[in-house]
Parts: structure tokens; C-alpha cells; sequence
């Protein structure tokens, strides 16, 4: 369909002139397991890596992820996440793969992607937490919201809160939360039919995808066990370029195990901790590299995260560990305030933990910080908070 024209300073792009400007490309012969691009992690558990992503992996994961959203050639979708993160590149091959538009959006701030929402009469939006708190936070017209027919989050979990906020501005979008990671892509969603009921899951894998929770000698972990999310299928990329120590960790088969049937090629074991409940619907714990050990204890950042977002108090938040002589490491809470408003009242915030969480999950340290750090997808970078912390309280890193 034909975009409306574009808003002052903007340009529209004549596709047909640039494909057939400049001197023709000689093909170069190619097979669905080639290298098509690299995608770099977001670096929150360590330097950046380069994922070999294939062709087949671009193509398996659009149609795959156009057919979960129910992506229609008709479709306008706001590309707002940059296009080096992989969720962002998506909202192009998910465009392409059913002949939809994709509408190019550099935002400076989160009002404009609301705008720009209302401008091209967008039919669907694609986040990450962050930036979807940002948009809960503001009021969306109704030129913004009459043509959405879902959301869809990914790169972390959405808070609560957040949540409902989305679901009372938007009603008639449907909301896909989704997982994955940037070396097998999007590979679980929950059905929109079943956010309410469980907000907090990820849901099932999608299709060419398979993900199993297991635990570390390979068996399959029992439904509520926690264990390490593996996946497996069209999405697993070849591995890291240039880092074959770095592969070898992460990408290998499935060990065989018994009563399990035999599970061929290359999974990637994903770091992530998560459990599946008794209809096989995923729910991530946390980074197996991100869990504080205090007081014999072994505790998940979004065990405090979560609880402290629902206060309502602040706008966002990270928790992580600090070294202690007796504890392992004590609990610390980094928390910022919302756009606009005044300080985060850390005494009602301590309060409300306290009556949320047992006693061994109150952070012994809560601060506020102007802004967190990010990574380059926009996600809370967590070592580097913890950091600059430890940089303020004068202790080494």
C-alpha cells in the first residue's frame, strides 16, 4: 500500500530507482546454510559477540514470526528498534515475507514513536521493556491507537504494570510476549488469548523452533523445575565469528539421555534460567551468569526487579550482587524515578518490598540513579550499573 506522505523532514524512498540505479551485481552462489549477516549480542553479560547468522536463518525465522503475529500485506509495522538488534532487523524480514510496509523510525524521544503511530496509521508495534515503559507512561490519542492490531514485546519481560497499562490504552491491539535470543531469534510466544491469564510466560515455541528446559546432564527438567533453556531448530545460527572457544560453549548437540528421543545437530544452550508449567508454557528466571548467591541462597534478579516495578514508584530497575564477607554478596536495588516526577521515595519503596518479599530478598542496598545504563539494544546494562556503584562506594569492580 501507498505510505501517506512522509512528516516535515522526512523523505520518502523510491525502491524501484535504487534497484535498478548503478551497475548489476553478479550473483554469488549461495546455499540456505551460507552466512547472510552477523548480529552482535547486547553485550549485558560481557564484550559483544558477532553471531553468524544464515540465510536460512532469516527467512525461516520472518515466515515463522509473520505467521505467529498473523502479518498481512497490508500491514504498516514501525521499524523503532535499531536494525544492528536483531529483533529490530526482524520488523524488515517479517515485512518482507508477506509484502507488508515497513515504516523506518529513528525516535528521539518516545512521544515521537506515538506520533509517528498516528502519522502512518501503524498496525503494529514491536518493543523492548524499556521503551514500552516509556509508552505506558504517556497518553496515546486515539489517531494512534485505531489502526494497532497487536504489540509485541520482546528482550526481556515486561512488568506487570507496564502490561495493563498497554492493554487500557491499546484494547483492541492484541499483545504477543515473545522470546528469544539473538543466536536462535524469536522462538516462543504466548497467544494473546492467554496474556491475561499469564502474564508473567513466555510462552511456546514457535514453529521450526523446539525449546526444552533441561538440566545440566541433558535430562528434561520435570514441569515448575528450573533449569537451562536450550534451544533448537531453523533458527540456531552457526556460532560466534572468530571465537571458536566461544562456540563450542554455547552451541553443541543434545546429549542422549533416557526416555528422551534422540535430538540431532546443534542446539544453543542459552544461559538462560527459566520453567515450564503443566501445559508447557516457558517462564524465564533469570541469567544462570546474573544470580546472586547471599545467605546460601540463590536468587534471581527479577525476583526483586519485579515486585519493585509493581510498586508503582519508579521507572525502572535493576538488582544485582555485591561482595560480602559474611553473605556471599548482599543484595543491591538500582532504581530510577519517572519522567518528570520527583525523587523515587526510597522509605515507601523499602516498605513495600519488605511486605512483598521474605526478609532475604530486601536489598540491603537501594539507591536511585538519573538514568540506568543501556546496552545497544536498549536493555539495562546491569554490570555496568553494578560498576559504577561499586566505583562510587570506592570498591574494585
Amino acid at each position: 500500500p501507498a505510505s501517506p506522505d512522509p512528516p516535515p523532514g522526512g523523505e520518502s524512498l523510491d525502491l524501484d530507482a535504487l534497484a535498478g540505479a548503478g551497475d548489476p551485481i553478479a550473483a554469488h552462489p549461495v546455499v540456505d546454510d551460507d552466512p547472510a549477516c552477523f548480529f552482535y549480542t547486547s553485550g549485558s553479560t560481557g564484550l559483544p559477540k558477532a553471531v553468524v547468522v544464515t540465510h536460512r536463518n532469516l527467512i525461516a525465522g520472518a515466515q515463522s514470526v509473520a505467521s505467529r503475529l498473523d502479518n498481512r500485506p497490508d500491514d504498516r509495522l514501525l521499524a523503532a528498534l535499531p536494525l544492528g538488534f536483531d529483533a529490530g532487523f526482524s520488523q524488515l524480514t517479517t515485512a518482507f515475507a508477506v509484502g507488508a510496509e515497513a515504516v523506518l523510525h529513528d525516535y528521539l524521544l518516545p512521544q515521537d514513536v506515538i506520533a509517528a503511530c498516528a502519522h502512518h496509521r501503524i498496525t503494529g508495534l514491536t518493543g523492548v521493556p524499556p521503551l514500552w515503559a516509556q509508552l505506558a507512561r504517556l497518553d496515546w490519542p486515539a489517531a494512534a491507537t485505531a489502526s494497532l492490531r497487536f504489540l509485541a514485546n520482546t528482550g526481556g519481560a515486561m512488568p506487570a504494570a507496564v502490561l495493563a497499562r498497554l492493554r487500557a490504552l491499546a484494547p483492541a491491539a492484541r499483545i504477543h510476549l515473545m522470546y528469544g535470543l539473538t543466536e536462535a531469534f524469536r522462538s516462543t510466544t504466548l497467544d494473546p488469548e492467554r496474556v491475561e491469564r499469564k502474564p508473567g510466560s513466555v510462552g511456546r515455541a514457535v514453529a521450526n523452533a523446539e525449546v526444552l528446559v533441561l538440566r545440566p546432564d541433558g535430562g528434561r527438567c520435570a514441569p515448575n523445575e528450573i533449569g537451562e533453556i536450550v534451544h533448537r531448530g531453523a533458527f540456531v545460527a552457526k556460532g560466534y565469528w572468530n571465537d571458536p572457544e566461544g562456540t563450542a560453549r554455547r552451541f553443541r548437540p543434545i546429549p542422549p539421555h533416557p526416555g528422551e528421543p534422540f535430538r540431532p545437530g546443534l542446539a544453543v544452550w542459552s544461559g538462560d534460567l527459566g520453567w515450564q508449567d503443566d501445559e508447557g508454557d516457558l517462564t524465564i528466571v533469570g541469567r544462570s551468569e546474573g544470580l546472586i548467591k547471599t545467605s546460601g541462597y540463590r536468587v534471581s534478579p527479577t525476583e526483586i526487579e519485579a515486585p519493585a516495578h509493581a510498586s508503582g514508584l519508579i521507572e525502572d530497575a535493576v538488582a544485582f550482587g555485591l561482595p560480602d564477607p559474611l553473605l556471599g554478596e548482599r543484595l543491591a536495588l538500582v532504581v530510577t524515578a519517572p519522567p518528570g516526577g520527583a525523587p523515587v521515595d526510597l522509605d515507601a519503596l523499602r516498605g513495600h518490598l519488605r511486605a512483598q518479599l521474605p526478609a532475604y530478598l530486601v536489598p540491603a542496598l537501594l539507591t536511585q540513579m538519573d538514568s540506568l545504563p543501556r546496552t545497544a539494544s536498549g536493555k539495562a546494562d546491569r554490570a555496568a550499573a553494578r560498576a559504577r556503584v561499586l566505583k562510587d562506594q570506592g570498591s574494585p569492580p
